[in-house]
This record gives C-alpha cells, sequence and structure tokens, in this order.
C-alpha cells in the first residue's frame, strides 16, 4: 500500500465510465488501479504505489437512499487515504434523476470527505462528442454522428430510466435537489492564456463570494463549467488544480475532470494507446444494451457466431439459461468466436425498464457461468467483451474480480482492462466493458485484434 496520497481518486457511477477514466489516467502515465468497491488492505498491497485510485461501483442505477448506503463507506475510505482531488465521475450525458442516479445526492453523500467548499461541475467531453455551451448539454449520437442537444438526442430524450427532458444542467441538477448552482462560460476560457491567466480564477473568487452571501449555510458552493473544445482543458484543469492546493476538492463529470487535470499537469506527452493483439484464443462477447448503437455492433460482427438470446426467458427459465450457456460454449469449443445478444437488431421496439430489470443479473451470472465452464474444460477464456452498463457493473462482481488495470483502447470511451482476481483462472482476463452509446459499428470486430 501506498504511503503517499494520491494525486486523484475517483468513483465511478457505473462501472463502463469507471473504466474511461481508468485509461485517460494510464495513459497519461499515471499508475491507476480500479478497484471494483472499496478495497481491502490487502487489495491495496498488491496493486502497489498509486497516483490514481478508483471504484467501480453502480449509484447511477440507485435510488437515493441506496446511492448513500453505497457512497458513504467510499467517502470515509477516500478521506482516509485522502486525494487532492476526488472525482465524482457520472455519464458524459448526465444519465440521472431525482429517483435514480440523483447527482445531489451523491455531491452531499461524499462531500464531507473533502475541505474545499467549491464543487466544480463539468459539462462536456468534447473526446466523446459530448459539448456544454452556456450551460447546455449537447452529445453526438454514436462516434462520429450528428450532434443533438440533449434533450432531443435520439436516445438520450427517450431512455428508459432516465430520459433526458432539460438540456440546461443547472435546471436538470436543480431538479434533483442542487439548488444555487452557478456557472462558468467558455467565452472566459479563450482569455486565460498567458499574462491573461487570472481571468478564470477571478471570476471564479466572484461566484464564491457572491455564494458567501447568498447562500451562506450551504455546505458547498456548486458550479458548473462548459466545456466545449479540447483546447479548453488546460485552462479548466489549471482553475480545479489550483483550488485543490488551498483544500481538497470533490469534481463532477465524465472523465473531461481527469483529462483537464492532466492537461494542466502537463502530462500529456504519454504514449499511445498499445495496439490490441490479436486474440489467442475464442473471444466471448455479450450484448445486453438495447441502444441502437449496439444493435447496428452486432449486426455488424460478422466474425462471430450470433446467439440471440430471448431476455424474459434468460431471467425466469432455468431450463433455457442452462440451454443457451451450453450453445454458448459449445460454439466456443468448437473455436468460434461468438457473440450472445439479448436486444433486438432490427428495429423492434425494446421492452419496457420494468419487464427487463431482471435481465442484467441473469446475464451477468450466465457470463460468469460460461467463464467457470471454460475453465473447467482447460480452455479459459482470454477475453471477454460485455455491453451494457448494468450488465458489465453486475458481470464484474458475478467474476469475482477485485481490481481492473488499464491494457489498451479499443476505441474512444471503450477500454480493454486486465482482470486481477484471487481466481487464477481469471486473474489476467481481458475484459472490455462499454456503455450501449459508446463505439463505432465495428467495435466487436476491433475487439478481436489486428489480424
Amino acid at each position: 500500500m501506498t504511503t503517499t496520497a494520491p494525486r486523484f481518486g475517483w468513483y465511478g457511477d457505473d462501472f463502463t465510465g469507471a473504466t474511461d477514466t481508468l485509461a485517460v489516467l494510464a495513459q497519461a502515465g499515471l499508475r491507476s488501479m480500479l478497484f471494483m468497491g472499496v478495497p481491502s488492505a490487502e487489495a491495496l498491497t498488491a496493486a502497489g504505489p498509486l497516483d490514481a485510485v478508483g471504484i467501480a461501483g453502480a449509484a447511477r442505477a440507485m435510488p437515493p437512499d441506496a446511492m448513500q448506503a453505497e457512497l458513504a463507506p467510499v467517502g470515509r475510505f477516500f478521506r482516509q487515504i485522502a486525494p487532492t482531488v476526488l472525482h465524482y465521475k457520472v455519464c458524459s450525458t448526465f444519465d440521472s434523476a431525482p429517483h435514480v442516479g440523483n447527482i445531489a445526492c451523491a455531491i452531499q453523500t461524499l462531500h464531507p470527505s473533502v475541505d474545499n467548499r467549491w464543487v466544480p461541475i463539468l459539462g462536456g467531453q468534447p473526446s466523446l462528442g459530448r459539448y456544454c455551451a452556456f450551460s447546455n448539454l449537447f452529445a453526438a449520437a454514436g462516434t462520429g454522428g450528428a450532434v443533438y442537444r440533449i434533450d432531443r438526442h435520439p436516445t438520450m430524450h427517450r431512455h428508459p430510466v432516465t430520459p433526458m427532458a432539460e438540456a440546461d444542467l443547472r435546471v436538470h441538477l436543480a431538479q434533483q435537489g442542487l439548488q444555487g448552482t452557478t456557472a462558468l462560460h467558455y467565452p472566459l476560457y479563450e482569455t486565460d492564456t498567458g499574462q491573461n491567466a487570472t481571468v478564470l480564477p477571478s471570476a471564479l473568487s466572484m461566484l464564491l463570494g457572491n455564494g458567501a452571501t447568498t447562500l451562506p449555510d450551504a455546505p458547498f458552493v456548486p458550479t458548473l463549467l462548459d466545456l466545449t473544445s479540447a483546447d479548453q482543458l488546460a485552462s479548466v484543469g489549471r482553475l480545479l488544480w489550483q483550488q485543490a492546493q488551498r483544500a481538497r476538492l470533490l469534481a463532477v463529470g465524465p472523465s473531461a475532470v481527469a483529462q483537464a487535470l492532466i492537461a494542466c499537469w502537463g502530462t500529456q506527452t504519454s504514449q499511445p494507446a498499445p495496439a490490441l493483439a490479436p486474440s489467442p484464443g475464442p473471444v466471448f462477447a455479450w450484448a445486453g444494451s438495447l441502444s441502437p448503437i449496439t444493435a447496428a455492433q452486432v449486426q455488424a460482427a460478422t466474425s462471430y457466431q450470433r446467439i440471440p438470446v430471448d431476455a424474459h426467458r434468460l431471467a425466469h427459465d432455468t431450463d433455457y439459461a442452462q440451454s443457451t450457456q451450453r450453445a454458448i460454449c459449445a460454439g466456443l469449443q468448437q473455436g468460434h468466436h461468438v457473440l450472445a445478444y439479448t436486444g433486438p437488431t432490427d428495429g423492434a421496439p425494446a421492452p419496457s425498464s420494468g419487464a427487463s430489470a431482471a435481465v442484467a443479473p441473469a446475464s451477468a451470472a450466465l457470463v460468469a457461468r460460461v467463464a467457470q465452464a471454460q475453465a473447467d474444460n482447460g480452455t479459459p477464456l482470454g477475453r471477454i467483451g460485455i455491453a451494457g452498463g448494468d450488465t458489465s457493473s453486475h458481470a464484474v462482481q458475478a467474476l469475482q474480480l477485485w481490481g481492473l488495470s488499464y491494457q489498451t483502447t479499443v476505441c474512444p470511451g471503450v477500454t480493454l482492462s486486465r482482470a486481477h482476481s484471487t481466481d487464477p483462472s481469471r486473474h489476467g482476463l481481458e475484459l472490455m466493458l462499454k456503455g450501449g452509446q459508446m463505439g463505432g459499428t465495428d467495435l466487436f470486430e476491433r475487439l478481436l485484434g489486428a489480424g
């Protein structure tokens, strides 16, 4: 276990997003480990000295009371190891609602673990096609797709759990109970260079001074920061780091928080992600996302034996789950790459969120059983890909991993990680976790590695 405080700590409100931050930090040369929950002393010792410590969680899918129960021990842990910046990592589309994944609840629970009253909230991530201008969020539909205001986005405005009906993130967060959010808009960043590098700090001082007057009893003062271009990252990162030097800081946002600090630190001279080597054996992939983007990726995965799975039967019919497992294992043992998927690929309506609530844990359990069956057969899997945030979270738990370290990037926002486990058959497993909105059409083909 490291005896010095890490520079950076983060909690990912779902597993796929947490691995994106892991990739950003590792590519910048920071010694980084993503733990599957608050790590034990043994896990910290096994990880060795770290510059960045992450915890993958599932707060995005939880109601507020469950979020508090989840995040309270996380906050105590980070209070103990004292990273200079603590990052509550949210989805780049700010998936959240008053009743589930409530970001205000997360801030209220985690803020006692730091000392700085200011809570910056970064509203964009240009590397993933997410932009925040004058507090309004815009997002591309898929990699390189058209950009929409988030409340008009073809997927996010009709998300089955957290539909985005409001583009102004200050209003969106106020609906969750985060009152008094101020803003620093991107035109300020353009003058915050060279001799004018005091522009942003001065603007922030004015906001904080006003906040002390208007919200004298508030434990924290939140400020939303625009982000419209990668060129703005250094200015934003400098502002965050200056404040963190005064008192330990809680920051909220996508992986752009880490990107901004890295730009400030001047550590972007790191080598590009290493090329993904061909998998030495069959690859098993599971697509549990209902996203149209994932559906297109499944359709394009022509190198795989594709097995459609009835989601309802998988969750409620033990015999069907067992027969599905046998079909997957048969394909793998014959040397085929296998892709099993639960969502429609033909434009058919997706099941309701209520009907699909049991699918993610059932899918994850099946993934773990396939991995165990292959190990028992003497042909352990070397590489697994999982699409779907909920399925990914459950799968990592079902696979009984204690940590993930960065291996390479499959495509922007999608990371291939190395699994750490006390089970020798799973230690070293290469694991791709991806959210439904991430990746190009050829993602599953890319997962096979360069041929």
